[in-house]
């Protein structure tokens, strides 16, 4: 059998810890999962956030008279989670830094699962894309150059917290720096808003792990949180393959989202997303 792991990253607003079983579910039932050992695990970074945002809502809808609840809460939970993991995160035990920590345990432990080269197949959602990428980018820059925020300041400082052992060894910390990554589909993704205020010349995309790599970025052209990147600039250009689909399933999602900014939620139950994903899990060479 052909071992794989696959790791879902969430998006901004309220998730729970079970957001990507439904995807998972659709998945297995596309694949012959007797030719395919694929293990799966979700990274999930919102309970960091939630809990104090949730405190702010219910502060405000019990003192103050405010219209338009569900758009306000989805306004609150989405922008509080990106100046939350933006907030001073170069501070020792920042949101920024917790963030990455849950994403190495959940690498790490699919790694343990599978073995030390197993390839790793990513999906994420949103501002999950934001918070994926930096922590390649971190990663790859602590290389050969210090790191000034995150786990990569010192990643064997953190081996204890990922790991539960003192020291990770050169393969694992190969395997946390996503090096074994044969694709990544990225969905409604917003990297574009965090860099939009740079010069060109320093909107910079993460290196490609290794020459099998291949990102895939599909977007909603309705969905305003969702955008392509090879417009960023050139590095983009030649990293990333942008998709324009027209994201929801059904008559309901067709009437109320796939036309609209709604769409930005209505991703993951896509066909126009699935079977990319289908694809690149079980043939990871094939060209989606």
């Amino acid at each position: 059998m052909d071992k794989l792991a696959f790791a879902t990253v969430h998006g901004m607003g309220q998730t729970l810890p079970g957001y990507a079983d439904k995807l998972w579910n659709d998945v297995r039932a596309r694949i012959d999962m007797s030719r395919f050992d694929i293990a799966f695990g979700s990274i999930y970074y919102q309970k960091l956030l939630q809990d104090n945002e949730l405190e702010v809502w219910s502060r405000v809808d019990q003192q103050a008279k405010v219209h338009y609840d569900e758009m306000r809460k989805f306004v609150l939970f989405g922008f509080g989670d990106a100046a939350g993991l933006e907030n001073r995160k170069e501070d020792d035990g920042s949101v920024y830094e917790l963030a990455q920590l849950a994403i190495a345990r959940t690498l790490l432990a699919l790694r343990d699962r599978c073995g030390a080269s197993v390839p790793l197949v990513l999906l994420s959602h949103s501002l999950g894309c934001h918070v994926m990428s930096s922590y390649i980018y971190d990663a790859q820059k602590a290389q050969h150059a210090p790191v000034q925020v995150g786990i990569w300041k010192d990643i064997q400082r953190h081996a204890f917290d990922i790991s539960g052992r003192p020291l990770l060894t050169a393969d694992e910390i190969a395997f946390l720096r996503c090096e074994t990554c044969k694709g990544w589909i990225t969905t409604g993704c917003n990297i574009p808003i965090f860099v939009a205020a740079h010069k060109n010349m320093t909107i910079i995309p993460i290196r490609r792990p290794n020459p099998q790599f291949r990102w895939l970025n599909i977007y909603d052209p309705d969905d305003v949180l969702g955008w392509p990147m090879q417009p960023l600039s050139d590095g983009y250009r030649a990293l990333v393959e942008d998709r324009p689909i027209n994201a929801g399933r059904g008559m309901l999602d067709w009437v109320l989202k796939s036309w609209n900014p709604m769409s930005h939620g209505s991703y993951w139950e896509d066909e126009d997303l699935l079977q990319p994903l289908v694809d690149m899990l079980t043939n990871p060479q094939t060209p989606l």
